[in-house]
């Protein structure tokens, strides 16, 4: 599996990285507003742009490390240059160079990862020009109105140049299991407990406190890696309502990973940060088990208990339904060992290949049960399927019209195409390759026209941009 490189924005606060993480995106994820320091969190995306993918990572706003929880975003800034393939650092075009502003540079440069100055608010009277800001040291310079999306595409081009290429790692046998989850839900205390159980064991490599710690073992004659994400740290002094993790060192275990563990506290369940690191693994297209920790720890539990608990969890993560859940304790052993065996299950069903006959055949039934709609006189014509990937499975639709096609056809595709085959546990992905719009593209480039955009919401070509 290629492993996507990470791009991070770094800078001070109210110079405009949420605003240009929207536009970079195309959607509202972060916060945006007026009030300067409002980004408390590492918000991360996948972008995908002209056949390129990265992870694009916006880091909360430098401040003085005037308490706890300022300190630990002044190590967030840290860790986004040291682990990151690319940096941006953003300035403000109506403030001349800061202090602050030169200390960012400088640690970004001494990453010595590629490093470039997004001079961003020059639609506003008063911004300065190019060369105030040459003192930082940043060689590439590139001038935005992120509000105003002036220079985005300049700067996703010149990020496609600087990104390196993404190449397929060298496959093996060895299936990566990796534990996510915030602090404290007992994910070391579950990488303990499944490397104990194993008499096989291969090797124990420690990572640094800045790696991904790992120990490869044997189980059912397969070679088994498990990646335990020690770098999530407990949370500092915390606003309310506000969490935060290292995003970049869990991105680097999920991206490893062929299948993750969510480890989620039983104590503690309905956590936005749990969804929100469930969605992270589905967009990765990597395998995923809800796994609920410290069962021991209830009092007065029976199997009414689970059976309560279930549908409300399930309910938390309605856009994974595909997603197994189970109930473990690290401290009685408690379907400890079942764990391996759901993460063989599933890796068996991401390798799974569909015969095109049958595909066909569930692609033309459901278009007769239920038409896809459309606008009058253009309505999605559905031709035909095919798979082309596996790990996660990725098939792509053939046919025209298919801008029109709504996104909740496409769900029902996927769960005819669910009761067809058995995908439990791991996301599968479809593109829709609209024949006249790629004729129409063709020409446009032959024309010298720029063609039309293919991004999140729009037709997408199978050249495997998996977003």
């Amino acid at each position: 599996m290629a492993k996507l490189p990470t791009v991070a924005i770094v800078g001070q606060t109210n110079v405009g990285k949420s605003s240009l993480f929207n536009r970079l995106y195309g959607s509202q994820e972060a916060i945006v507003a007026r009030e300067a320091g409002t980004t408390r969190d590492n918000v991360v995306r996948r972008i995908t742009d002209a056949g390129k993918s990265f992870w694009l990572v916006d880091t909360a706003g430098l401040k003085p490390a005037e308490d706890e929880f300022e300190a630990t975003i002044q190590e967030q800034i840290t860790e986004a240059t040291e682990l990151a393939d690319a940096i941006i650092v953003m300035v403000d075009s109506t403030q001349y160079p800061s202090d602050e502003d030169r200390r960012i540079a400088k640690t970004a440069l001494k990453s010595k990862k590629p490093v470039l100055l997004v001079v961003n608010k020059t639609d506003l009277k008063g911004s300065l020009g190019p060369e105030e800001f040459r003192r930082l040291g940043i060689k590439d310079i590139l001038l935005t109105s992120a509000e105003h999306n002036r220079g985005v595409r300049s700067l996703l081009a010149r990020l496609g140049k600087l990104l390196p290429e993404v190449k397929d790692a060298e496959p093996d046998e060895v299936l990566r299991i990796a534990l996510i989850g915030r602090p404290n839900v007992g994910k070391s205390y579950l990488f303990n407990t499944l490397a104990g159980k194993q008499q096989a064991l291969v090797a124990n490599i420690a990572g640094t406190t800045r790696d991904v710690n790992r120990v490869s073992l044997r189980y059912d004659k397969r070679d088994l890696e498990l990646l335990d994400t020690a770098g999530i740290r407990r949370q500092g002094k915390q606003e309310v309502g506000i969490e935060k993790f290292s995003v970049l060192r869990t991105l680097q275990a999920i991206e490893e990973a062929d299948v993750c563990f969510l480890l989620m506290d039983v104590n503690e369940l309905n956590v936005q940060l749990d969804q929100r690191l469930a969605g992270l693994i589905a967009e990765a297209g990597k395998g995923l088990v809800l796994v609920v920790s410290k069962w021991d720890s209830v009092e007065g539990k029976d199997a009414y208990t689970r059976d309560a608990l279930a549908p409300k969890i399930a309910y938390n993560f309605k856009f994974t339904p595909w997603a197994p859940l189970i109930f473990t304790s690290s401290v009685t052993g408690q379907n400890v060992t079942k764990l391996f065996d759901l993460a063989l299950d599933i890796d068996a069903r991401r390798k799974q290949e569909t015969k095109t006959r049958v595909l066909n055949d569930l692609l033309q039934k459901a278009t007769a049960k239920h038409p896809p709609a459309g606008l009058k006189n253009s309505h999605p014509k559905l031709r035909y399927m095919v798979q082309t990937d596996t790990m996660p499975p990725w098939f792509v639709i053939h046919g025209s019209n298919l801008k029109f096609v709504h996104w909740s056809y496409k769900r029902y595709l996927e769960r005819l195409l669910r009761e067809t085959y058995d995908y439990s546990g791991t996301p599968i992905k479809f593109s829709f390759r609209d024949e006249k719009q790629i004729k129409s593209n063709r020409e446009r480039v032959a024309a010298g026209k720029e063609p039309i955009n293919k991004r999140a919401g729009k037709v997408k070509a199978p050249d495997h941009d998996k977003s």
